[in-house]
């Protein structure tokens, strides 16, 4: 029964993107008739063409997976140096940073003041509103520090022994122990911001910024005002529909490639601590 079920599930996550593609591929009469479901009719690739040829979707590419990986490594280096000094116990203040931090999960100043920040910081239009504001999630601080308790403080005593300074333990003692969770982190920053389009949304006017998502956004809200003119010099809605589809394979492909490469890291994070012996 669980075999099925997870079958069940993988088929009904699977089934849209399968639809997806064969929209993207599929030519402009079958998807003006509405007879493309789970296999491309008319096979054609000028959807794809469409994409790779023009330059707003390669240049928000590159700079959404340029905004991945800037954020995702400064959101890792801020987790780590909020949640390394928080295990010590001789570290004054402790619980009332503890307490200070935690509060930001429950209470939030809003979409106006957040604005007003941004305003205020000179940040509206920059790039750094895109960067700055989401480098550190609480909740995956949180999780890493708690990660964090579970390494043996003998292993650190040890090394303190040795002569290891806060920093030397830190990047020899708790980072290589720490793959499993660091890549599990990595994986959720990356995916969050990879599909995050509301800060530009609300923070950024100049399109040459504009992530991925929120491009692909600005085409689905907009999509009764997007014309594709093809080489006879008329608009078809096929084509329209088939670019929609190509662009949101375009922009899904590549984060679901870096699930293979963490896939064993986040394994070995969930089951840390299932048994104990």
């Amino acid at each position: 029964m669980i075999v099925v079920i997870c079958v069940l599930i993988m088929i009904i996550c699977l089934l849209p993107m399968v639809n997806l593609l064969a929209r993207s591929l599929s030519s402009n009469e079958y998807l003006i008739r509405h007879e493309v479901y789970l296999w491309p009719k008319g096979f054609n690739t000028s959807a794809y063409t469409t994409v790779f040829k023009d330059p707003k979707y390669l240049r928000s590419f590159g700079w959404t997976a340029f905004l991945t990986f800037v954020c995702t490594f400064l959101s890792l280096l801020m987790s780590t140096l909020c949640a390394y000094p928080l295990i010590f116990s001789q570290l004054k203040g402790r619980k009332i940073f503890n307490v200070i931090i935690t509060i930001t999960m429950f209470f939030n100043a809003g979409t106006i003041p957040n604005y007003l920040l941004m305003q205020n910081l000179k940040l509206l239009d920059n790039p750094l509103v895109l960067i700055v504001p989401g480098c550190l999630s609480v909740y995956n601080m949180i999780i890493l520090r708690s990660f964090f308790y579970g390494i043996p403080d003998s292993l650190r005593e040890a090394a303190e022994i040795d002569g290891a300074s806060y920093w030397t333990i830190l990047w020899n003692v708790y980072i290589p122990l720490s793959k499993p969770v660091l890549a599990t982190l990595a994986l959720f920053y990356a995916v969050g911001r990879w599909n995050g389009y509301s800060d530009a949304l609300m923070f950024m006017k100049k399109e040459q910024f504009y992530p991925l998502q929120l491009l692909i956004y600005n085409i689905l809200q907009n999509v009764n005002q997007i014309e594709v003119t093809t080489q006879e010099g008329f608009s078809t809605p096929g084509l329209q529909e088939s670019i929609r589809a190509a662009v949101v394979m375009f922009s899904t492909v590549p984060i679901l490639c870096i699930y293979p490469f963490l896939q064993k890291y986040f394994i070995q994070c969930v089951t840390i601590g299932a048994v104990k012996e």
